[in-house]
């Protein structure tokens, strides 16, 4: 029999006209102690490094925000959530979160390490701050009760001020940057005499209408999010991203209005300081897509005297390839060693990876007075994704990506000699770990640009790397004549090491340092004596450090959790990996109830699929589902789940992979004594939610599942899911056959299904969760539904992680660990 009751989550919600919104809350649980405490434990602080690497800029951050934030009302936009009564931004920039208010920061001294606490008024909402390339200051936007104000932190008083008269606009980004070293600002600024906002009918005063006239092309389901609904949407946009450019003079505190207001998007300061590029949309506005796809003129303004050039006139994108590129330019963007050169690509195969073509995209560059005709200065094999400029010289790195074979490609060429061949420096797969060379470490100038960091002739490379053991991340000095690499450091086996900036040509670095019983704390770490017997990947020097920072460990009562990293194999020989986590006091030889956590990755290559991710040395800090290790469960955690294949049909036998590879990961945690194979739980995320109620329809391994914020009817997201590129008319059985919805006959072990009400993300709409749960309850299966009020696709609010928790843990307890014996 059915038993029908009511969700154990309410909220009454009274937008207050003044101030916060104001409600009653009457139905959040809590979960017991000690998990409930864990949950209330501040985070460590954060540390960022100025750009001179002399003083850290502490960030303090809550764990989670309380519902009266996570509630503020907002509207849907073109892809963002915007706050009427504070005109910010509501959701993360990613769309998938809440903006965040930071509560705090602190200056450390890197050579001193005396630390000084930045003066804030009560109840302000910080956003992260930005650092003036000179170290001096930095900047960031506090959002008061009717809009954004601009504040800038200097170094030397250790005091922040407010700016007055700014009110930024932070809606579309790129609201704040830097003008040169450090002395101004350039921000989006709301317009002068902008008046309310346009009213909204109470009820609609015409149809919506919608059409298409015939044309190829699809847009991906990814796309399509928040998008607008009618004339009074296209109004509201408008209103509230519309923006002036200005130059703030911090020394006397001057604004200057640059060129004309307008939907200004994408902005960019050049190296010289004086040309600023930047988009401005235009209508007609799309209602397939989001912003980013509108039609939009790309020009550069001049600073000195407030004249703007058009560089380009792009119509609406809304019918590009899934997982494709627009035709006609794009990525327009700065050379970083040049004064104002503008560089962008164009795509030659119609935006379209899956054509077969010999040249995806041509690179073109052209300088100011932007006169002149556009320079073609390289064509690529596979799809152009970016360029990294050394400060001076002609001969960049090019970045390429092979989206077919999930591979990638990084040359030199010469910008001066376009008809020279490139010079390929790396070139390696996508999900290539173990031998990936690392990323090119960056640093930004006097200007502002960011370029290539380069002492003598020789660059640096940092990468997480990875081993069948875990994660040793490491520094490389590489020889730009040579194409060699020197390891100058690695992180040992007892400690997550990894370098966040090198000073004084290499012979120095800040290192970010934790292990499971140290929080991350940051050290100076220095070059000593080489190492001549160092063996093949270890470091080639010694290296002695001195502790920058002092965090203090914020959750000691956890340190009794143990974990250990494990390895086995897939029937078919692809070789996998979790982490096995125990609660504290675990006997060994005991055997414990358990939950499985993972999310399905892709993978081209099965060589590359088992390969290790992540490292035991981590300072853990437990949320979610690892809180119920104080539960007295074993976790068997990030279960590697890799669907292997071609990315154009890898989805065709996802479902006999995700079967393969819950088997082995049940069997090897059976195998090593500590998982009672009768009591096991599963659970997962977007994505690995879908794979939870797949897994419970498809296996006997689990006796109960928790599915949260997912997708369970693939044909409502016609036009592709996760990676998988092709419509759902092109592989109907495809569809069908990963969509646990269409199974859920046999979804016999008990389901939890949760999900954020206001969950922004295409592929998981709210929808799917409550459509599962009444597929279920009328087919006699066991299963709860908790929808999760103002929440977004990762919850936010404590009230909801707290709740989050409590049903998980009920759930498991009823279901799994007191269950009775089949």
């Amino acid at each position: 029999m059915t038993q029908v009751r009511p969700l154990p989550l309410a909220l009454a919600l009274a937008a207050g006209l003044a101030g916060a919104p104001s409600f009653a809350q009457t139905g959040y649980d809590k979960p017991p102690e000690p998990l409930l405490g864990v949950m209330h434990t501040p985070l460590p602080p954060s540390a960022i490094a100025d750009p001179t690497d002399r003083t850290l800029l502490m960030v303090q951050q809550a764990q989670y925000p309380s519902i009266r934030r996570v509630a503020e009302p907002y509207l849907k936009l073109a892809g963002v959530r915007v706050e009427p009564r504070t005109g910010a931004r509501h959701d993360a920039s990613n769309g998938y979160g809440i903006r965040a208010c930071l509560e705090g920061f602190a200056l450390i001294d890197i050579a001193s390490g005396e630390e000084r606490r930045i003066a804030l008024p009560a109840g302000a909402c910080p956003g992260l701050p930005t650092w003036s390339p000179d170290g001096r200051r930095f900047a960031f936007g506090n959002t008061v009760a009717d809009h954004v104000e601009l504040w800038v932190g200097d170094v030397a008083s250790g005091a922040a001020r407010r700016i007055a008269g700014v009110r930024l606009n932070t809606i579309l980004g790129n609201d704040i940057q830097w003008l040169g070293g450090g002395a101004a600002l350039l921000v989006k600024q709301l317009p002068a005499g902008r008046g309310p906002a346009p009213s909204q009918a109470a009820a609609p005063i015409a149809p919506e209408i919608r059409e298409s006239l015939g044309g190829k092309g699809e847009s991906s389901t990814y796309e399509a999010r928040d998008t607008l609904t009618g004339p009074e949407d296209e109004a509201l946009f408008d209103h509230y991203a519309s923006a002036q450019l200005a130059k703030v003079d911090l020394a006397s505190g001057k604004l200057t209005p640059l060129g004309k207001p307008g939907v200004i998007a994408g902005v960019e300061v050049a190296p010289d300081g004086r040309h600023v590029l930047y988009e401005a949309l235009k209508r007609p506005y799309s209602y397939a897509t989001t912003w980013q796809r509108f039609a939009h003129d790309t020009l550069v303004l001049d600073a000195a005297d407030g004249r703007a050039t058009l560089i380009d006139s792009a119509p609406v994108a809304d019918r590009v390839p899934v997982r494709g590129v627009p035709t006609g330019p794009r990525d327009f963007g700065w050379r970083a060693n040049a004064p104002a050169t503008l560089v962008w690509a164009e795509a030659l195969d119609q935006g379209d990876w899956k054509l077969s073509v010999p040249l995806r995209d041509k690179v073109l560059m052209q300088s100011a007075p932007f006169t002149a005709k556009p320079v073609e200065i390289l064509r690529t094999p596979q799809r152009f994704s970016g360029m990294a400029w050394l400060e001076k010289g002609d001969e960049p790195f090019v970045y390429e990506f092979d989206a077919n074979r999930r591979w990638v490609r990084v040359t030199r060429i010469d910008v001066s000699a376009p008809d020279k061949a490139p010079r390929v420096v790396w070139d390696h797969s996508a999900d290539e770990r173990y031998r990936n060379p690392g990323a090119l470490l960056m640093r930004r100038l006097a200007n502002g640009a960011t370029v290539v960091r380069e002492d003598a002739g020789k660059v640096y490379l940092r990468g997480n790397g990875a081993t069948p053991q875990g994660d040793r991340p490491f520094l490389d000095r590489y020889d730009l004549a040579t194409g060699r690499s020197e390891r100058l450091f690695r992180s040992g086996n007892e400690a997550l090491e990894r370098v966040i900036a090198v000073i004084d040509g290499g012979s120095r670095f800040l290192v970010s340092r934790q292990s499971p019983a140290e929080p991350p704390n940051v050290f100076m770490a220095t070059l000593g004596a080489a190492n001549a017997g160092a063996a093949e990947g270890e470091a080639r020097y010694a290296v002695a450090t001195t502790a920058v920072t002092h965090i203090p460990d914020p959750m000691p009562q956890v340190r009794g959790v143990k974990k250990r990293l494990v390895s086995y194999k897939r029937k078919d020989g692809v070789e996998l990996s979790f982490t096995l986590y125990t609660p504290p006091g675990y006997q060994e030889g005991t055997r414990l109830p358990a939950v499985l956590y993972a999310y399905p990755l892709d993978y081209a290559d099965p060589s590359k699929a088992g390969q290790v991710s992540g490292s035991q040395q981590s300072f853990d800090f437990l949320r979610g589902h690892r809180l119920l290790l104080l539960a007295g469960y074993a976790i068997i955690d990030n279960a590697a789940f890799p669907i292997v294949g071609d990315p154009k049909s890898a989805y065709d036998t996802y479902l006999d992979q995700l079967i393969a590879d819950a088997q082995a990961a049940v069997d090897k945690a059976v195998e090593l004594g500590v998982v009672d194979r009768d009591r096991i739980g599963v659970t997962g995320h977007s994505h690995g939610a879908l794979m939870t109620a797949n897994l419970l329809a498809h296996t006997g391994l689990f006796r109960a599942g928790v599915a949260t914020s997912g997708s369970y009817n693939k044909t409502l997201t016609p036009f592709g899911f996760q990676n998988e590129p092709r419509s759902l008319w092109a592989a109907t059985p495809v569809y069908e056959q990963a969509s646990a919805f269409f199974h859920a006959n046999k979804i016999k072990s008990p389901l939890l299904i949760m999900h954020g009400m206001d969950d922004a993300n295409p592929g998981t709409e709210p929808v799917q969760a409550p459509k599962l749960f009444q597929a279920i309850r009328g087919l006699g299966g066991t299963t709860r539904l908790v929808m999760l009020p103002h929440e977004p696709h990762w919850y936010t609010a404590m009230e909801s992680n707290e709740q989050e928790v409590y049903e998980m843990l009920t759930w498991f307890d009823r279901y799994v660990k007191n269950a009775a014996p089949r």
